[in-house]
């Protein structure tokens, strides 16, 4: 989760709830802006206890270079609704068909970007079906499981929920500091963003930081199935992550074939780190990924 998320839409977003064939989820969609030329629609997945309002910076900046985009709330994650402690309702495969329902409900094919743990669900959906899907961006997120020590700080707060309200562990986290997967209270954009942060966790289902938590520290590395996959694919971090090392980011996208991006001056976030880089990294990718779609591996 980033602490610098922008909670207020961009002139001209809209924020609704999509329906789709497996619910309802809550989405910031923001349009083209002014004269620029249309070039296609983005599906952005936020990070373990993360929200739509992570990609906030990035909207103007991609609806200048001509791209739609829209940011979602995964299932029971902030604003859309999700199982209070049944654990089943986000095992990877739902959320991966989540995304794929999402995807239908847009009506267009569209670039897929996934932060950190939406990364991981959105690699799910596309080895699902990648038929809905012009590329797909791994934005700091990793071949396989999280780094030893997001893993041990993943499981202290796993552990906490077990026996603490989330009001508790939100007063924990503040006292503590938190880890990069973990989320910070501070410091926020706007007068108002640390009651909001507060409130996001707050909205944010116990199951679904639980099981997607146990999903971080398991994850088996699928990238060999990946590259099987006849998609453009773009890696992107920042200079640091503690989370997946930037080496393991590298040779990730070596063994994808993909084009790789750096963002100077960003760590687990760029897409709030750094959000002008980062915008114009993806738009350039974006603007090439018809070029490079790659015949299929065997």
């Amino acid at each position: 989760m980033s602490s610098n998320a922008a909670f207020t839409p961009p002139s001209g977003a809209r924020a609704y709830r999509l329906r789709t064939a497996r619910g309802e989820f809550a989405v910031v969609d923001s349009p083209v802006v002014g004269e620029a030329e249309a070039k296609g629609t983005v599906l952005m997945l936020p990070g373990f206890t993360g929200s739509k309002e992570d990609f906030t910076l990035l909207h103007e900046p991609l609806g200048a270079r001509g791209y739609r985009t829209v940011a979602v709330d995964g299932r029971g994650q902030y604003e859309s609704d999700g199982p209070e402690h049944d654990e089943a309702g986000y095992e990877r495969a739902e959320l991966a068909r989540d995304v794929l329902a999402q995807v239908a409900a847009l009506g267009t094919r569209v670039h897929l970007v996934g932060h950190s743990l939406g990364g991981q669900i959105a690699r799910a959906a596309v080895l699902l079906d990648h038929a809905p899907f012009v590329s797909l961006t791994l934005m700091s997120s990793g071949p396989a499981r999280i780094s030893v020590s997001q893993q041990q700080r993943v499981k202290l707060l796993r552990d906490a929920l077990d026996t603490m309200t989330m009001a508790e562990v939100w007063d924990v986290i503040q006292a503590m500091g938190p880890p990069e997967e973990v989320g910070a209270p501070a410091p926020a954009r706007g007068p108002d963003a640390p009651e909001r942060l507060r409130g996001r966790w707050l909205g944010t289902r116990p199951a679904q930081l639980l099981a997607t938590g146990r999903q971080l520290c398991t994850e088996p590395d699928r990238v060999a199935e990946l590259a099987a996959v006849p998609l453009p694919y773009h890696v992107l971090s920042g200079a640091s992550d503690d989370t997946w090392p930037v080496p393991l980011l590298d040779e990730m996208a070596v063994r994808l074939d993909a084009r790789r991006t750096v963002i100077d001056g960003a760590e687990h976030s760029p897409n709030t780190d750094q959000p002008l880089p980062t915008a114009r990294a993806l738009a350039d990718f974006w603007d090439a990924a018809p070029a490079r779609r790659r015949p299929r591996k065997h």
